[in-house]
């Protein structure tokens, strides 16, 4: 599924979403720009619109060449407008990463365990591809008036083998160009002194309102900090609450 299409339902007015008027007038007037120079602008939501608006700063001509270059983009990452499982497969069976509760604002939660992903072991294409899927599937689950996503990364275990700035770098590239405005926090756990190094490289790439969002916490701050953004109840297990992380199955049933 698309990640714009789980706010189609609410393109009936815009009242009641807490939005300004005046920032919806401007909506309407980058969707003039972008229809004007691609048809396809029509099958995006204002959501989708105003997501793109804000990523730069409500500046009309630097939103709608972003949002031009997604629509490009879109024809070539999604021609089918979406992800199949089967085309990530060699992904999902690492396990590295589920998609499971929310956190006390309604956001979906990611939870990623870096210690799973092996640079000697991706295909640089099919890891792309899942980042697309995973994005798009997280974006399923935003309750009504809900936009953004969080994320616990674990990296508790993760070494050498586990670095991959070429990973890194094309799911930050996807992320800030074609799901602007969709994270919204990021906690980085267990963080080991190796990791820094690789940290530093990826840094200068992340945009000024991304790097805000990333959040490193302490050993002896984390339960404190996790209860206090997650109820225990959708608080992983290995975490102190009570929700049980579950690996990929597949949909398949000729498996």
């Amino acid at each position: 599924m698309d990640c714009g299409g789980e706010e189609q339902a609410r393109q009936n007015g815009h009242a009641g979403d807490g939005g300004d008027p005046a920032e919806w007038k401007k909506v309407a007037e980058l969707r003039a720009v972008v229809g004007a120079q691609d048809p396809a602008a029509k099958e995006e939501d204002d959501f989708m619109l105003r997501r793109f608006l804000r990523a730069r700063d409500h500046n009309i001509s630097k939103a709608s060449a972003m949002f031009l270059k997604y629509l490009s983009w879109k024809r070539g990452a999604k021609p089918r407008g979406s992800i199949t499982e089967a085309e990530v497969r060699g992904e999902l069976v690492q396990d590295k990463l589920y998609i499971q509760g929310f956190d006390k604002t309604g956001r979906p939660m990611i939870y990623l365990f870096g210690n799973r992903h092996f640079a000697a072991k991706r295909d640089l294409e099919e890891f792309k591809r899942y980042v697309i899927y995973i994005l798009d599937n997280t974006c399923t689950k935003l309750p009504a008036g809900q936009e953004k996503f969080a994320s616990v990364v674990d990296l508790k275990g993760w070494g050498y083998a586990n670095c991959d700035i070429r990973a890194k770098l094309a799911a930050l590239e996807i992320m800030q160009n074609y799901y602007p405005e969709r994270l919204g926090r990021v906690f980085l756990i267990h963080v080991p002194y190796v990791f820094m190094a690789a940290w530093k490289m990826v840094y200068p790439f992340i945009d000024d309102n991304t790097k805000k969002k990333f959040v490193f916490v302490a050993d002896k701050d984390l339960d404190g900090t996790l209860r206090d953004a997650i109820d225990l109840s959708q608080l992983p297990e290995q975490y102190g609450g009570k929700l049980r992380l579950e690996g990929y199955k597949s949909s398949s049933t000729t498996l």
